[in-house]
């Protein structure tokens, strides 16, 4: 292979090679240095004059006298059913202190998204074992359902969370986790490795970890890798992999990096304009495929700078995903883990995945229902910073309750307790209970006869107060209710 001396510039993780021959895009490169030392890069650019080289070293002590040398290849991963349970770095090299790992196959990174006509519809439901979630914003197998976060919110906690619980209602099939971290501290990578060892999670998962001070352009095949390694275990080896994709804010925010550097006209707030493009090569990756037994599921994590959903990342996200979970900072205040909001949140494949056979025939009506009344309840909020709680109607009362008992009862959970479906359902049910049945709009007379137990079986007396084997507290009473 030749090798080339013809360096012309040098712009933060950039270099400028010119007078080559004809160069491939992606392809790798071997720089040697005046010291004997190597670096590594990936071919950016190319065009008849210049050939522009992105180096995973960083660009320190790179003279113009270095030697280039293109290989004529791109990135590959190895890769093997021996992945799970080891920690990677954003390249892909073990960083556990075990043994290089022996590949099966060697895959490039760059993948493509499933052709349209080949997907299979997403129908089965993965349990994360968080009731706002499971409950309300269900994530179906082969779903992309991203998380809004913001700043100082526990993202990473609810990340480890799922992570460690996720899982399939079907105990044959196996399940695996594939953890991608990009542009995190040294102090977050060793909570996730010693969050992962503890508990036992490590056995079913990889885990690849970019740290802040690696170089940027490494940021940007991370989750290539990890997306990589998903589809080998899901459509070579038949296992179901949910892909959590964490910061994807650094991502991007790497693209502006390199973007800035080549010099290209910035697009919206200094991004590049082909950042939609490039987030939606990362996010079609998921989905399912007629034949094969595997999936791949997608849970994208991102902050939004400012708590602004219309942030051109959250905004460009929201547009590819199915749906997104947004956390809320006044219910962090308020001490409320995991502080999800059910209001601005959305699963567009819920339906596909819940009911009878799958989860439970009542899930849809009560997940209505929660809403409904959660959002009447909060809207409240406003009405008594106003007039006063003693200016509202006795329903009113009941529903302002309502709000409170659900964030401290419903939304309020541990961040290791693993909540049942089931667990979840019949928790719902119970806070149902401080509502009057007729106020129960969004759920059928025979349902409600099913799993409201009451103290009168009468099918026309739709005022009947349930009765649960645990009241809660702040419960109102029939009498209570107007005429």
């Amino acid at each position: 292979m030749k090798e080339y001396k013809t360096i012309t510039q040098i712009a933060g993780p950039l270099i400028f090679v010119e007078k080559t021959d004809v160069i491939g895009y992606g392809d790798l490169v071997k720089i040697k240095l005046s010291n004997g030392t190597e670096k590594n890069g990936q071919v950016l650019d190319t065009s008849e004059d210049m050939v522009v080289v992105q180096i995973f070293e960083g660009t320190s002590n790179i003279g113009k006298g270095a030697r280039v040398k293109f290989l004529g290849e791109s990135i590959k991963l190895p890769v093997s059913k021996d992945m799970l349970g080891r920690i990677l770095s954003g390249s892909g090299k073990p960083i556990d202190k075990g043994p290089e790992i022996i590949p099966e196959k060697r895959l490039g990174i760059e993948g493509a998204a499933i052709n349209p006509y080949s997907r299979d519809s997403p129908e089965d439901f993965i349990q994360t074992g968080i009731s706002t979630i499971d409950s309300m914003n269900t994530l179906v197998r082969g779903q992309k359902l991203p998380i809004f976060s913001g700043s100082g919110l526990p993202h990473n906690e609810i990340a480890l969370q799922i992570a460690r619980q996720a899982k399939t209602l079907n105990k044959k099939e196996d399940f695996v986790v594939i953890f991608a971290a990009m542009g995190i501290t040294n102090e977050e990578a060793q909570y996730f490795m010693e969050d992962f060892r503890k508990t036992g999670a490590l056995s079913r998962s990889l885990v690849f970890l970019n740290l802040a001070d690696d170089p940027a352009v490494e940021r940007l095949i991370t989750p290539r890798m990890a997306l990589t390694a998903a589809e080998y275990l899901a459509f070579e080896h038949g296992m179901h992999v949910l892909v959590i994709l964490t910061d994807m804010t650094n991502y991007c925010e790497s693209l502006r990096e390199i973007g800035a550097a080549r010099e290209e006209i910035p697009g919206r707030r200094g991004y590049p304009g082909y950042m939609y493009t490039d987030l939606a090569g990362i996010y079609e990756r998921a989905g399912m495929i007629k034949g094969k037994k595997g999936s791949v599921t997608q849970i994208p994590i991102l902050t939004m700078l400012g708590d602004d959903i219309t942030h051109p990342i959250p905004d460009l996200t929201g547009y590819i995903t199915e749906g997104q979970i947004v956390l809320n900072r006044e219910l962090h205040r308020k001490g409320i883990y995991p502080p999800i909001d059910v209001l601005p949140s959305l699963s567009r494949l819920m339906n596909l995945g819940i009911g009878e056979k799958r989860t439970r025939k009542d899930h849809k009506q009560v997940s209505d229902q929660l809403y409904a009344s959660y959002a009447e309840g909060r809207d409240l909020r406003g009405l008594v910073a106003i007039v006063g709680e003693e200016a509202l109607s006795k329903r009113d009362s009941v529903l302002l309750n309502f709000a409170e008992i659900y964030e401290n009862q419903f939304v309020r959970q541990s961040d290791s307790e693993d909540r049942s479906i089931l667990t979840t359902l019949d928790l719902a049910w119970e806070l149902l209970g401080t509502i009057p049945l007729n106020e129960l709009t969004r759920i059928s007379p025979d349902l409600k006869k099913e799993f409201a137990k009451s103290d009168d079986s009468s099918e026309n007396d739709t005022n009947v107060r349930p009765k649960f084997t645990k009241p809660l507290e702040g419960s109102i009473d029939e009498t209570d209710k107007d005429d």
